[in-house]
């Protein structure tokens, strides 16, 4: 049986991840800072516990990833896939006014944890010869908006890092692979309104489908690239986001 590691589990995306990949016959660790939300989550469904593993950690404390993944590896004896769905969208503002330490927050949690998570499992996929890899990007970093410098900037940089290491580890069987939603429906999307609100006007483009996307959606796509159906791409940022990018 394969195992996910999927990080921000218990969020309205990573939890919908969860589900997807445990519905597929996976053994799914469930990775987030907040022991008390996975708690809540797995008591609210009806998965078999043998397939489930709880893990609290914070993703940008390197020993925490270590041990983390150690014991991901220990309890389920390999990881083949790992979902790097964790992040944040901190503080909307314009850059001259926002604050360094909004900033660094941003990147902290989606760089530097989605580099922490992958450091320390590549070595066990390139042990296995085999793993996929799914970071998450955003159309945020595929082109300029209003008051994302740092949050688009962050996705942007998660983007070019998916590619170089990709183009580093495909020899050895390892594919990483990036998906960049639009607009979801989730607690994420209410927040980034709100803010957009109290700074005045911003560029809220639906897309050609005209509608947000559900969780399940945008999990379907991260299931797609970690199965055997993407087993030829690697490298490849997927844009999940109903035609944004059109207009």
């Amino acid at each position: 049986m394969k195992t996910a590691m999927i990080t921000g589990a218990s969020g309205c995306i990573g939890s919908s991840i969860v589900d997807k990949y445990y519905k597929e016959g996976f053994n799914v660790v469930l990775v987030d800072n907040d022991q008390a939300k996975l708690d809540d989550l797995v008591a609210k469904q009806d998965y078999d516990q043998k397939r489930i593993l709880k893990l609290a950690c914070d993703v940008s404390d390197e020993s925490e990833v270590i041990g983390a993944i150690k014991e991901a590896v220990e309890h389920f004896r390999k990881i083949d896939v790992l979902v790097n769905t964790a992040g944040i969208c901190g503080h909307y503002d314009k850059l001259a006014d926002m604050s360094y330490e909004n900033f660094k927050k941003i990147y902290t949690v989606n760089v530097f944890g989605t580099f922490l998570m992958m450091k320390n499992v590549i070595p066990y996929m390139k042990e296995a010869k085999s793993g996929s890899i799914i970071n998450f990007g955003s159309v945020s970093g595929m082109r300029g908006y209003n008051f994302e410098s740092a949050y688009g900037s962050s996705k942007w940089a998660v983007i070019g890092m998916t590619k170089c290491a990709a183009s580093e580890y495909g020899e050895c069987g390892i594919r990483i692979n990036s998906v960049s939603p639009g607009w979801v429906k989730s607690p994420m999307m209410d927040q980034t309104l709100d803010n957009y609100g109290d700074l005045g006007k911003a560029d809220i483009n639906l897309g050609a489908m005209q509608r947000v996307a559900k969780p399940s959606e945008i999990a379907d796509a991260v299931y797609f690239l970690g199965s055997d159906d993407a087993a030829y791409i690697t490298g490849t940022n997927l844009p999940v986001e109903g035609g944004m990018l059109l207009s």
